[in-house]
């Protein structure tokens, strides 16, 4: 007996040759439900289903050496469970044929499915707009920061999770009515990160992680088409960040003054000097404290 394992995030239809050998070789193909877009996929395709729902309310099938059942889209766990089951204290022969794969990023395809039910279902979701929205992705990208900072990759992995459900929150609402999707984004980040990267996608040459950081201004510079060194300069950015984004743009202009500001920007050109990001140099100090 074979139990047949499909990805939801996989076109119907689209399995693999030993799939499709297992269908058109058995006497008898078995489903939970017929209304399955991979199940009626194999059904067009010419193989006979037939349908047995007792299966979705939990029920072992009964072994047929010669069988092939389609485990409903995407549950690998019941087709493990069903297997276990039937050669538990038997002599059956159950292998399970993975007729599709998830690709690495299959799972962003859940959390753009998920959105898009939320948007349509949920009253709280359905009236946010990109306004509304902008406190919660900046209070999410600190706390980003915050657990990177920290050293817990289980803590990054959930807030960089609640960060990209920003992303894909403003993609939706953008969906709705400003004539981009979350598929414009990932298009654009592609298309900038092939331009911006020819010693990998073109005939360009690069010796040091230096130049390449060089060759990416001096694309972006021409890309932008600044007519200003400083545009694009987020102001909002708290100010020792700030201070380093502009004394990179304008380059290491001499630092006069007494006052407070100037000493503080010395610093922070004191911390470039030396290879040393002074915004992060602050925060580890001031965790030093707590």
């Amino acid at each position: 007996m074979q139990i047949l394992v499909v990805s939801p995030r996989v076109a119907p239809g689209l399995l693999t040759l030993s799939a499709w050998e297992a269908l058109r070789a058995a006497p008898v193909v078995r489903a939970a439900e017929l209304d399955d877009p991979h199940v009626e996929a194999i059904i067009t395709a010419g193989i006979d289903v037939e349908s047995t729902p007792a299966v979705r309310a939990n029920a072992v099938p009964a072994y047929e050496a010669d069988a092939v059942w389609i485990a409903p889209t995407g549950d690998v766990g019941w087709a493990q469970s069903v297997a276990t089951d039937l050669v538990d204290g038997e002599s059956f022969h159950v292998e399970i044929i993975f007729g599709s794969y998830d690709q690495p990023g299959s799972r962003l395809l859940d959390l753009v499915e998920v959105m898009d039910q939320l948007r349509t279902q949920c009253p709280w979701t359905k009236e946010q707009t990109h306004a509304s929205l902008s406190h919660y992705l900046l209070e999410e990208a600190y706390e980003t920061l915050e657990s990177l900072d920290s050293g817990d990759t289980d803590h990054l992995r959930e807030e960089l999770g609640d960060l990209l459900m920003q992303v894909v929150f403003h993609a939706r609402i953008a969906a709705e009515a400003e004539g981009w999707d979350i598929d414009s984004v990932a298009e654009g980040i592609v298309a900038k990160l092939i331009y911006r990267n020819p010693h990998v996608f073109g005939d360009a040459s690069v010796t040091s992680a230096a130049e390449v950081d060089a060759n990416w201004q001096a694309l972006k510079a021409v890309e932008k088409g600044r007519s200003s060194p400083l545009e694009g300069i987020p102001a909002q950015l708290p100010a020792l960040a700030y201070a380093d984004k502009v004394l990179g743009r304008i380059g290491e202009a001499t630092v006069d003054g007494d006052d407070l500001g100037s000493r503080l920007l010395a610093l922070v050109q004191e911390s470039r000097a030396d290879g040393i990001n002074a915004e992060e140099a602050l925060r580890k100090a001031v965790r030093l404290l707590l």
